[in-house]
C-alpha cells in the first residue's frame, strides 16, 4: 500500500516536472506588423522574438497568429480559435488598421475589451501592445483611440507595452517602402524594446502553470 502511494507520488512529481520543462506557447495575435508582412518567415517578429528569448536560456513556443490587414473586431470573431486551449500567454498586437481606416474608436474598444475580457476569463496573461493613431486623425480622434490600450490594461490588470513601434515608427532605414510596416532590422528593434515586457509575461506565465 505504501509502495503503491510512493510510486503515485512519483509519477506526479515527475509529470509536474516534465511540464515545468516543456516551452512556455505564447500565442502572438496581431495583424501585419505579427505576420511578417514582406518579410521572409524567418524574420517575422514571433520568430525573432522566440530566437531573442531563447539566446537568454528561456524556451518558449510563439506561434504567429498575426493576419495581414486585421481589425481589431477581426481578432475578437477568430480569437476562440486563434488561441487553443493549451495557450499559457497572449502577446495582443491589433488596432493599428483600424485607426489607419478611421474606424470609429468606440467600435475598437469594444472588440479589444472582448478579447481581454475573454482571455483573462480563461486565466491567459496578456501583454498588450499599445498603437497611436496618425496625427491626420486630429487630436479628439486621437485621445479615444491612444486611450483604449492604458485604459484596457489597468482595468483587468494586464501588462501593456506602450506602443509597439517604438524607436521604428517615422525612421525611413527601419521601415519598408510603404512607411508603415517594419524591416527585419526593424523588426530587431521592436524585439529588442519589447522583450523585458515578454519576459514580465512568462514570468506570470510561469507562475499561473505552477499554481
Amino acid at each position: 500500500m505504501f509502495g503503491s502511494v510512493m510510486a503515485s507520488l512519483l509519477a506526479l512529481n515527475m509529470a509536474a516536472a516534465q511540464a515545468q520543462d516543456r516551452p512556455l506557447k505564447i500565442v502572438a495575435l496581431g495583424d501585419s506588423l505579427t505576420a511578417g508582412f514582406g518579410l521572409p518567415a524567418g524574420d517575422a517578429f514571433p520568430v525573432k522574438l522566440a530566437t531573442a528569448l531563447k539566446a537568454k536560456g528561456i524556451a518558449v513556443e510563439i506561434v504567429n497568429a498575426g493576419v495581414s490587414g486585421d481589425t481589431a473586431s477581426g481578432g475578437a470573431e477568430r480569437l476562440d480559435w486563434a488561441v487553443p486551449e493549451d495557450t499559457q500567454a497572449v502577446i495582443l498586437e491589433l488596432g493599428a488598421n483600424d485607426s489607419l481606416r478611421g474606424i470609429d474608436p468606440k467600435i475598437t474598444r469594444k472588440a479589444m475589451d472582448a478579447m481581454v475580457k475573454k482571455l483573462t476569463d480563461r486565466h491567459i496573461p496578456i501583454l498588450i501592445c499599445g498603437m497611436l493613431a496618425p496625427p491626420n486623425l486630429g487630436s479628439d480622434y486621437g485621445a479615444k483611440f491612444n486611450s483604449i490600450f492604458p485604459d484596457l490594461a489597468k482595468q483587468y490588470g494586464a501588462l501593456l507595452y506602450p506602443f509597439f513601434l517604438t524607436g521604428v515608427v517615422g525612421d525611413e532605414t527601419l521601415n519598408q517602402r510603404d512607411g508603415l510596416h517594419p524591416t527585419a532590422k526593424g523588426v530587431d528593434v521592436i524585439v529588442a524594446k519589447i522583450l523585458p515586457a515578454v519576459e514580465e509575461l512568462i514570468a506570470r506565465a510561469k507562475t499561473q502553470r505552477g499554481s
